[in-house]
C-alpha cells in the first residue's frame, strides 16, 4: 500500500472535493430547486442536470437495472484501473492520474447511490458558442486522469 500512497490520497481528495462541491451547490445554494444560477455569464453558470446515464446522457432511460449496472461498471473499472496501476508499479504521475480517475468515478457512484443519478451542475460557454451540457468535478477529474494515464502508460516508475 505504501507504493500507492499518491493514488489513494488523490482518490480521497477528489472524492471529497466532488461531493462537497455538489453538496454546496445543489443543497446549500439551492440549485436543486432553482434549476440555474448565473455565476459569471456566459462563461460559468450552474445548471442542474440529473444524469441517469453516462456522458451526454447516453443510456439514460432511468431504469433501476441501468442505475445498478452503471454503479457496478464504474466500480469494476475503478478496481481494474487501480490494480493495473499497481501491477505496473507506476510512479507518482501514474498514481496521480489513477487517483483522479478512481476518485471521479467514486464521486459519481456516490451520487447514483444517494440520488439515483449523477448531479451535474457546471455549465461553461464561450465565444458565442452555447454549451447545452452540464458536468461536475468528478467528470473533470476522470477526463484529466484518463488523459494522464494515456501519457504515462507503459512507463514503469515514471517520475
Amino acid at each position: 500500500m505504501k507504493k500507492m500512497r499518491v493514488m489513494l490520497l488523490t482518490t480521497l481528495i477528489v472524492t471529497l472535493i466532488d461531493q462537497i462541491s455538489k453538496f454546496l451547490v445543489v443543497q446549500v445554494l439551492g440549485l436543486k430547486t432553482l434549476g440555474a444560477i448565473n455565476v459569471w455569464p456566459p462563461y460559468l453558470n450552474f445548471h442542474m442536470a440529473w444524469n441517469r446515464g453516462v456522458n451526454f446522457g447516453l443510456f439514460s432511460h432511468g431504469s433501476m437495472i441501468s442505475r445498478w449496472f452503471l454503479i457496478v461498471l464504474a466500480l469494476a473499472i475503478s478496481v481494474w484501473v487501480a490494480s493495473w496501476a499497481w501491477r505496473e508499479r507506476m510512479g507518482w504521475p501514474g498514481q496521480l492520474a489513477t487517483g483522479l480517475v478512481v476518485g471521479g468515478a467514486l464521486g459519481n457512484v456516490i451520487d447514483r447511490l444517494f440520488y439515483g443519478a449523477v448531479a451535474d451542475f457546471l455549465n461553461m460557454s464561450c465565444c458565442g458558442v452555447e454549451n447545452p451540457f452540464a458536468f461536475n468535478v468528478a467528470d473533470i477529474s476522470i477526463f484529466i486522469g484518463a488523459f494522464g494515464l494515456v501519457l504515462v502508460a507503459g512507463r514503469k516508475n515514471s517520475a
